[in-house]
């Protein structure tokens, strides 16, 4: 395990690297979920890296996570684009989880959008369905946060009340109603994975008052809101959580719902 006074010189290293390379760093990144990566496809990209190109970057091995860190321009505005993240269930640590946001952090990123597949636990939610991350339950101890406390990028208690800005939360939901987006506005649950969960944790879960349920998001989040960046979370419901159905479905995206999910986010970025 490296200590944090290693993981804040690689950190530097990686940033070094991409600041080396890129003529303009933007002020806003995104971090694409399961079977998003395409996305990023559809702009005009001035700089893209593979993880395993830049130094000391962890690699993406989980399924429909393409590993690349994209700069773009989306409406003529710089975005930086991760196309696949890091996982606990990957057996990753949570330190080299979130080596990606405290890279961003020493970049100059501030605003963080961070987006992710998820089972719905709310039946009013639908498969197809877009939820707005108000805040959120971790239910297992292990945080980014453990261990000494790297100063360069926050303090050793950091106050999650606004984890999930509500300013961005605002915008997102103003953009929603004016693009005729239906958007729902909700807790997400985090879980360690792989395996789905088991209808009595849904249960409990739906008790403890989670809309939705998924494997990623929490630690990326908490780093970021340590390290001083606004942070914005949007789920993309692919499946009814186990329970609710007699079994999980295969993870579903439809086309309605994932051209909606790109006009909303253009229309975030355009905003911010």
């Amino acid at each position: 395990m490296l200590s944090k006074k290693d993981i804040l010189k690689n950190a530097k290293e990686a940033a070094l690297f991409l600041k080396e390379k890129v003529a303009s760093i933007p002020e806003t990144a995104i971090v694409l979920g399961s079977g998003l990566g395409d996305f990023a496809d559809n702009f005009e990209k001035t700089a893209v890296f593979s993880y395993s190109a830049i130094p000391h970057f962890p690699v993406s091995t989980a399924p429909d996570h393409k590993g690349n860190l994209v700069f773009a321009k989306i409406n003529e505005k710089p975005i930086l684009i991760m196309q696949g993240r890091l996982h606990y269930y990957e057996g990753y640590s949570m330190d080299e989880i979130v080596f990606p946001i405290r890279v961003m952090k020493l970049l100059g990123i501030k605003n963080l959008i961070l987006t992710n597949a998820a089972g719905a636990i709310n039946t009013d939610f639908h498969t197809g369905s877009l939820m707005l991350i108000r805040d959120h339950i971790k239910f297992f101890n292990d945080t980014p946060l453990r261990g000494e406390n790297i100063d360069e990028f926050g303090p050793r208690f950091n106050d999650l009340s606004d984890l999930y800005t509500k300013n961005l939360r605002d915008l997102v939901k103003n953009a929603a109603q004016e693009l005729n987006i239906s958007l729902f506005e909700g807790v997400y649950s985090y879980m360690p994975g792989p395996c789905f969960e088991t209808p009595a944790e849904i249960k409990m879960l739906k008790t403890l008052g989670a809309d939705v349920v998924g494997m990623s998001t929490v630690p990326e989040a908490i780093c970021a809101s340590h390290a001083g960046i606004n942070v914005l979370g949007l789920s993309f419901i692919t499946n009814m959580a186990a329970g609710i159905y007699e079994k999980i479905e295969d993870l579903k995206y439809t086309q309605d719902s994932l051209d909606n999910f790109k006009k909303l986010c253009c229309n975030i970025i355009d905003r911010i």
